[in-house]
């Protein structure tokens, strides 16, 4: 019974091979490697289509980004075949050339060169499978890189609207109005960026207050003019939510020093941020 793992030998006295069966198996070598390459290639190009299709729909503004997980699967399984196509196309020419000519110690320098080629990109194809499925435990902490909840962090105040950016906008305008709070000017920071040519989710900074509040302030302690006038920062998150954040009074108070009573002076951001989001 014959060897599984050998080239079928004919019957009858083995003919030694000459230079141009060699030449023919090394031309067949070297397109199993083209085609091993080629599925690796493409494999790495399919298992990266996800990230691809995650950063078009972020430029677009879409926040319901989908899970696109088949396609590292597919890709990997490409980069899989690939390795296995080199790796067999090299045990296989291997085998053909040890049975065209069974009593040569060496193989050819080109042969070499190839063989070592093949086994190479074996390597770093298992090295690409590693690198798809590392990423691929990681990846779900990319997605929640900062998720915002309703609270204080670091000073700031986060508070969510069931409004869009626009409308929560025109909702703090109006307010203000209405208070005779003086609106010194409105940022849109998203308009700026598409101005550009860069994309950012919507963005506006509102910028207002009133100098028989705020003066005190800066007079008691200057460098509280580093964070007057007043903000309010109406922005977009990457899920579509809508939040509205501020400083809250007792971290400014307590960053700059000025006399706790009259933190009461910095009670509009509070106000108006509740009516924003109520």
């Amino acid at each position: 019974m014959a060897d599984p793992g050998s080239v079928n030998v004919p019957a009858g006295p083995i003919v030694r091979g000459d230079l141009r069966d060699a030449l023919a198996a090394e031309r067949t070598l070297l397109a199993w490697i083209r085609t091993g390459l080629a599925l690796m290639g493409f494999g790495f190009v399919v298992a990266r289509f996800a990230l691809y299709l995650q950063q078009l729909l972020l430029a677009q503004h879409v926040s319901a980004l989908q899970p696109y997980g088949l396609s590292l699967w597919f890709g990997t399984a490409l980069i899989g075949a690939g390795v296995l196509v080199n790796v067999l196309s090299a045990w296989h020419h291997i085998a053909l050339i040890r049975w065209l000519d069974p009593g040569r110690a060496g193989q050819p320098h080109a042969t070499t060169l190839a063989l070592a080629l093949s086994l190479f990109l074996a390597i770093v194809g298992i090295a690409m499978v590693v690198y798809l499925v590392v990423l691929r435990t990681e990846q779900p902490r990319f997605a929640e890189e900062r998720p915002v909840t309703s609270g204080t962090h670091a000073g700031i105040v986060d508070k969510p609207s069931r409004r869009s950016v626009d409308d929560t906008v025109e909702t703090l305008k109006a307010t203000l109005q209405s208070r005779g709070i003086t609106l010194f000017a409105l940022v849109d920071h998203s308009g700026e960026a598409a101005k550009v040519g860069m994309s950012l989710p919507p963005t506006k900074l509102l910028i207002f207050g009133s100098p028989r509040a705020g003066t005190p302030l800066m007079a008691a302690a200057p460098s509280t003019a580093l964070d007057l006038p007043l903000k309010i920062l109406v922005w977009q998150d990457r899920d579509g939510h809508v939040w509205v954040s501020y400083n809250s009074p007792q971290y400014l108070q307590d960053r700059h020093g000025f006399p706790a009573d009259l933190t009461a002076n910095l009670a509009a951001v509070e106000t108006l941020a509740e009516k924003a989001t109520e």
